[in-house]
């Protein structure tokens, strides 16, 4: 079909809920994507930080393949062993006892959220409901995710929004521990904030919100959606504080462009969840646990976070670079492959300058260029992105 065909429908039959760019994506391997004309781009989006092993990863292809042979779906009603194997490797590889699938982001966001009210309401009293977020934060566009959400850009034109949820700076322990109250149950962050602007907290932030948690006898969520799943070069961000949330959720990369999320905590915590509390009909089904699987062995396995970090490492200090030749540019930022630059303009431009020479990026917060990249990229596609931001800013 060509691309011409493929814009008139979406347009015609889809709600107008994105600002979509005008090329039609058809395929893609690896870093790269192909639009309808056969045009190739180096794709530094990843699905917004969700292709962390590429596209097209044949690990997760046989994988998804084999599965949708054997069975796609049953009810959680019953058990099945692809379930049952990925919540294994999870609590395996992170802090928590017990896991909770669902299909995106927003949803493990409700579900953490859901959990900590019934936790707060079993064991710390009733009165207790109340969330602290972080201004700048982002972890979803339902009723309760975006009232979570500290930005009203996303709250506009839904209100009245739900109670229970306080707002304090990112990265600010003396702003966090005023803002709590004998309603509070819980704190909700981000370890890095992604649709904020990729800002990375100081190393000892999480530390001290551990630390306020314990003294006032709160629940630490992290938000891990943007940041898991290796983006940060860790299997999760929280793993750089040395310290372990009560709950965590994921979803995006934990996949590898398969809809899928999950909710993870502690026994404890988790106990407060029984049947009928939450479900979700399709959270968990065979056909996304085989990706999830071969996606989380695949990172584990394969170098993955290896490479993140060292090219991680590279790309930063080419943006460090191209800031000293471009005034425009005010600050750079990452922490492995989730990287950004500031700016004195608004982005838009760059973004489209950079599509048209076979790069796709993206714009967060009007003035923020956010970079992140399939995890399996190498330093040659670093230098391509590079030379194209180079040669874009050269031109405005």
């Amino acid at each position: 079909m060509k691309e011409k065909k493929i814009r008139d429908l979406v347009n015609k039959n889809i709600m107008n809920t994105y600002r979509r760019t005008p090329i039609a994506l058809v395929r893609g391997k690896g870093a790269l994507v192909e639009d309808a004309q056969g045009r190739q781009y180096l794709d530094f989006v990843a699905g917004i930080a969700v292709c962390n092993l590429g596209h097209a990863h044949p690990k997760v292809v046989k994988a998804v393949r084999k599965q949708a042979k054997d069975l796609m779906h049953v009810s959680n009603l019953y058990y099945t062993r692809p379930q049952a194997e990925v919540a294994a490797l999870l609590t395996k590889n992170s802090f928590a006892d017990k896991v909770f699938f669902c299909n995106s982001g927003a949803e493990a966001n409700e579900a953490a959220i859901k959990l900590a009210r019934k936790y707060a309401h079993e064991n710390l009293g009733p009165e207790k409901f109340e969330l602290i977020t972080m201004k700048d934060s982002f972890h979803g566009r339902t009723m309760a995710t975006i009232t979570a959400t500290g930005q009203e850009k996303f709250q506009f034109g839904f209100t009245p929004l739900l109670d229970g949820f306080r707002y304090v700076p990112f990265n600010d322990p003396q702003a966090l521990e005023a803002a709590i109250t004998s309603r509070t149950c819980g704190i909700m962050l981000e370890p890095v904030q992604g649709e904020g602007g990729v800002i990375i907290p100081d190393e000892g932030y999480l530390g001290h919100v551990r630390e306020i948690c314990d003294r006032h006898r709160l629940l630490m969520i992290v938000d891990e959606v943007q940041t898991g799943i290796g983006r940060t070069g860790k299997l999760f961000a929280y793993e750089y504080s040395g310290v372990k949330p009560d709950i965590m959720t994921l979803a995006k990369a934990l996949g590898n462009g398969f809809p899928v999320g999950a909710m993870l905590a502690t026994d404890e915590v988790a106990r407060a969840f029984s049947p009928g509390n939450h479900a979700s009909t399709f959270g968990g089904n065979p056909l996304a646990m085989a990706a999830v699987r071969a996606t989380l062995k695949t990172i584990l396995e394969d170098d993955i976070l290896e490479n993140c970090l060292e090219t991680g490492a590279y790309f930063l200090e080419k943006l460090q670079q191209l800031k000293k030749r471009h005034d425009i540019i005010t600050d750079v930022r990452g922490k492995g492959l989730m990287l950004a630059c500031s700016l004195s303009i608004e982005g838009a431009e760059i973004v489209t300058r950079c599509q048209e020479e076979g790069l796709l990026i993206n714009c967060t917060g009007g003035k923020t260029l956010r970079f992140v990249p399939p995890l399996i990229i190498t330093k040659q596609d670093v230098d391509k992105a590079v030379y194209i931001l180079d040669d874009v800013m050269e031109g405005l």
